[in-house]
C-alpha cells in the first residue's frame, strides 16, 4: 500500500505561529535563531504545499489573511497536542498557552476566566477575554480569533439568530436557562420589592449596552428591547452600568447572576414579572474540535453556574 505524503512540517506550524505573535518575519527570525530568508521560504513552502495564502506581507509587517486566521487555529490545536506529548513523554517545558473567548456581558464567564487563569500551571500565556457587542462576537468565531462565544437565546430572537448560527457555520449548545431579573443599586427604592412589574420601572433610567452599528433588536443583550421607555441610557462595559446602577438609580434586566467575589457587591438582582425565559449557552465553530483549554474553561464555567443553584442542560 502507497503511504500517503505528508507535506506539512511542524517547525513551519511553530514558525508560522511566532511571525504572528512578533508581527514581523524579521523579528521571528531573531527569536528563533535563523536567518530572515530561512523562515520567509519555510513559510512559503507551506503556503505552497497547503494551496492557500497564509500571509499578507507589508514595509510595516505582516498580518494573517482570513484562511490564515483559520489555519492559525487549526495548527495551534495541532501544537498543543504535540505540547501535551512532549510533556507527558519528554518532560519538556509547556509552550505559551492561548485562549481567547468573546461573550456579552456577564459576570460568570469573568469569574470563571479568572479561575481559569489561576489554574494554569505556567508563568507563560497568553488569553483574551472580550466582552463585546453581539456582532463581534460572530465576528471573533468566524475569524477564529476567538475559539468560544457566550450569548443568550429568548422567545423573541431566537428564530433569527438561529439562523445566524447556521449562516456563520456556527453550533449554539445551551448551559442554563433563567428567568429574568432587573438589576439595581442596593440603595434603590425598587429593592424593597420581593419582585417587580414593568410599570414598577417605569420611573427609573433603563440601562442597556449598545450594539455599534448594527443596533438590531435581536442583538440587544436584554429582553424587552423593542420596549418604549421614557429615559434610555446605552454604555459599553459592565462597570459603567454598575455604576450608573448606583449613581442614576438606573437598572437594566439579566440572568440574575450577581458576582459578589468581582466588585459586584454594590448590585442586587430582583425577579421580574414576565414570563420568559433566558437560555444561555456557548458558541464555536462547527465541526472544530474544541481544545483542551476550552474544555476546561467550559468545566469551571458549568461549576461556577451550578454555584448560584442553576441545573446544566445534559447534567443530572
Amino acid at each position: 500500500m502507497k503511504k500517503r505524503r505528508v507535506f506539512m512540517r511542524l517547525e513551519q506550524l511553530l514558525y508560522l505561529e511566532k511571525i504572528v505573535e512578533k508581527g514581523s518575519i524579521n523579528e521571528a527570525a531573531k527569536e528563533l535563531f535563523l536567518t530572515q530568508p530561512s523562515i520567509s521560504n519555510a513559510i512559503k513552502e507551506l503556503e505552497s504545499e497547503m494551496g492557500v495564502q497564509l500571509l499578507l506581507r507589508n514595509p510595516r509587517g505582516v498580518t494573517l489573511t482570513e484562511e490564515g486566521r483559520e489555519f492559525l487555529a487549526y495548527s495551534r490545536q495541532i501544537l498543543d497536542q504535540v505540547n501535551l506529548l512532549e510533556e507527558k513523554y519528554k518532560n519538556k517545558q509547556l509552550r505559551k498557552q492561548a485562549f481567547s473567548v468573546s461573550a456579552q456581558h456577564y459576570a460568570f464567564v469573568v469569574h470563571a476566566f479568572v479561575e481559569l487563569i489561576h489554574s494554569v500551571d505556567t508563568d507563560e500565556y497568553s488569553f483574551t477575554l472580550r466582552e463585546t457587542e453581539t456582532e463581534n462576537i460572530f465576528n471573533d468565531l468566524t475569524s477564529f480569533r476567538s475559539e468560544l462565544g457566550i450569548l443568550y437565546l429568548n422567545s423573541f430572537n431566537k428564530q433569527v439568530m438561529t439562523k445566524l448560527f447556521k449562516e456563520k457555520n456556527l453550533v449554539f449548545t445551551p448551559l442554563f436557562d433563567a428567568k429574568p431579573h432587573v438589576f439595581v443599586s442596593r440603595d434603590n427604592p425598587l429593592t424593597q420589592k420581593k419582585s417587580l412589574t414593568l410599570e414598577d420601572l417605569e420611573d427609573y433610567p433603563y440601562l442597556s449596552y449598545e450594539q455599534g452599528e448594527n443596533n438590531s433588536f435581536y442583538f440587544s443583550e436584554e429582553i424587552l428591547s423593542t420596549l418604549v421607555r421614557k429615559m434610555n441610557v446605552q454604555v459599553s462595559d459592565r462597570a459603567t452600568i454598575f455604576n450608573l446602577m448606583v449613581g442614576l438609580n438606573g437598572y437594566t434586566i439579566s440572568s440574575g447572576i450577581i458576582s459578589s467575589e468581582l466588585n459586584d457587591d454594590k448590585i442586587v438582582a430582583i425577579p421580574l414579572e414576565y414570563d420568559d425565559t433566558i437560555t444561555l449557552g456557548w458558541l464555536t465553530q462547527k465541526q472544530k474540535e474544541l481544545s483542551p483549554i476550552a474544555r476546561s474553561y467550559l468545566t469551571m464555567l458549568k461549576n461556577h453556574i451550578k454555584g448560584f443553584g442553576f441545573e446544566i442542560y445534559g447534567e443530572e
